[in-house]
């Protein structure tokens, strides 16, 4: 599987590959670092030497040895927060977008991102292309040694997410959803994770800061020319060809299922990590999703009013829009204290609550690139904050009720909901 997924995404000969390595070679002014300035005292050189701060490093400033080579592929208005999520002690050698046609020399610039994972000289990636490309970035950019920082939302389908989440686990990388992670372990995520509370009533309902409205595609649009300067072809990747136009483009790519999935796919990553990472809905998926929204168009996302989803454990998250239809009043929040979570459990399992060590806390990617662990915003976990999101739109543009097992990740007994749970891409693109 790997050997195929390598060809498909890396088809170089040794002649070009020897030739890109050739065009990526770029002369240096000859530089101090910690090994040259070691070996030459132990030759013998005596004569008085002053060191620049960044060869022995600092507290403001790394020493080589702690530096990585960083790419940046997707450089949007978002391109640069991302990127800053490497952290410190990362030197931007390659930036990669499909609108650099005009300035790529596949030195510094480009426009095919294959061609900067094959550079031995980048240890990490940012990626913040339109989430139609997240996954197969991810997936490539692990297999090819790097780590990993993606904008969210991770994936545009649920297929594509577990796929990332393997990736990160067959390749042993590093992998975080922007800047998220770094939760507090408390006394209600132990409980969830402790796999105690068996039968749990509580509801959860998040209201509003989906940008629906803000966030909604053109079902009528015209044909426009395509700038000389942008690989068109190449930023639809695996979405459909569709005719050019400017509202597909740039931040308003939000509202075409080919990219992203509307404002609950721009928005719900960002109000929903940390309540999944509390209530341990990173743990697991919802079994049963009601959808309350118009019938959707099939290129364009549009409008919702709420959805309901319940998990087998009995918990319900309701995620209302507040821009369409009327407000959703079939349930209240409740229950969600740490004391009524408590009041769950029996006497016996509050002691062993009591007596399980308590949950870990991750690093966010800086610290954990250097000690090898996993992010808080690990690929797994992201994946399962994801799935949410996704299967709601999957309702949503089904327009009933689905259910849903999260062993498998299969929509039950609806053939239409597993086609957008697992979405064809066009070639030569595929998971």
């Amino acid at each position: 599987m790997a050997q195929q997924y390598s060809k498909r995404l890396l088809p170089i000969s040794k002649f070009n590959k020897r030739r890109l390595s050739e065009m990526n070679e770029v002369k240096k002014p000859t530089e101090i670092t910690r090994r040259t300035f070691v070996a030459g005292a132990a030759a013998g050189l005596t004569a008085p030497m002053i060191v620049p701060r960044h060869v022995l490093g600092g507290a403001d400033k790394p020493a080589p040895s702690e530096e990585f080579g960083g790419a940046l592929i997707g450089c949007g208005g978002q391109g640069g927060s991302t990127f800053g999520s490497l952290g410190p002690g990362v030197r931007l050698l390659a930036q990669c977008d499909v609108k650099f046609k005009d300035r790529a020399d596949n030195k510094k610039f480009y426009t095919d991102f294959r061609r900067v994972l094959e550079r031995d000289d980048i240890d990490v990636v940012a990626i913040a292309t339109h989430p139609g490309w997240h996954a197969l970035i991810s997936i490539a950019a692990m297999e090819a040694g790097k780590d990993v920082v993606c904008e969210k939302p991770m994936c545009r389908f649920i297929s594509e997410g577990r796929a990332v989440a393997e990736a990160e686990k067959r390749y042993g990388r590093v992998f975080q959803i922007e800047r998220k992670g770094g939760y507090s372990p408390n006394k209600v995520r132990k409980i969830f994770e402790s796999g105690l509370l068996k039968k749990c009533d509580s509801v959860y309902v998040r209201r509003g800061g989906f940008k629906v409205k803000g966030w909604s595609g053109k079902v009528r649009y015209n044909v426009d020319k395509v700038p000389d300067n942008l690989d068109w072809d190449m930023y639809c990747g695996p979405a459909p060809l569709r005719p050019f136009n400017s509202h597909r483009n740039g931040g308003s790519h939000r509202g075409y299922w080919d990219y992203e999935g509307g404002g609950l796919g721009d928005m719900a990553h960002h109000h929903l990590h940390g309540m999944a990472y509390q209530y341990g809905r990173d743990l697991t998926a919802p079994v049963e999703v009601v959808p309350h929204a118009p019938p959707q168009h099939p290129e364009a996302c549009g409008l919702w009013g709420w959805c309901e989803l319940k998990y087998a454990d009995g918990f319900t998250l309701v995620l209302e829009s507040g821009e369409w239809g009327k407000p959703y009043d079939r349930l209240k929040s409740q229950k969600t204290g740490e004391g009524d979570l408590l009041n769950m459990l029996s006497e016996e399992d509050r002691k062993k609550l009591d007596e399980l060590p308590e949950p870990t806390r991750l690093p966010f990617f800086p610290e954990a690139i250097r000690t090898r662990q996993q992010t808080g915003s690990h690929a797994e976990r992201s994946h399962r904050v994801a799935m949410i999101y996704h299967l709601a739109n999957v309702a949503f543009r089904c327009g009933r009720t689905i259910n849903f097992d999260p062993d498998t990740e299969q929509v039950i007994g609806d053939e239409e909901a597993n086609r957008l749970v697992n979405q064809p891409m066009r070639a030569p693109w595929r998971l």
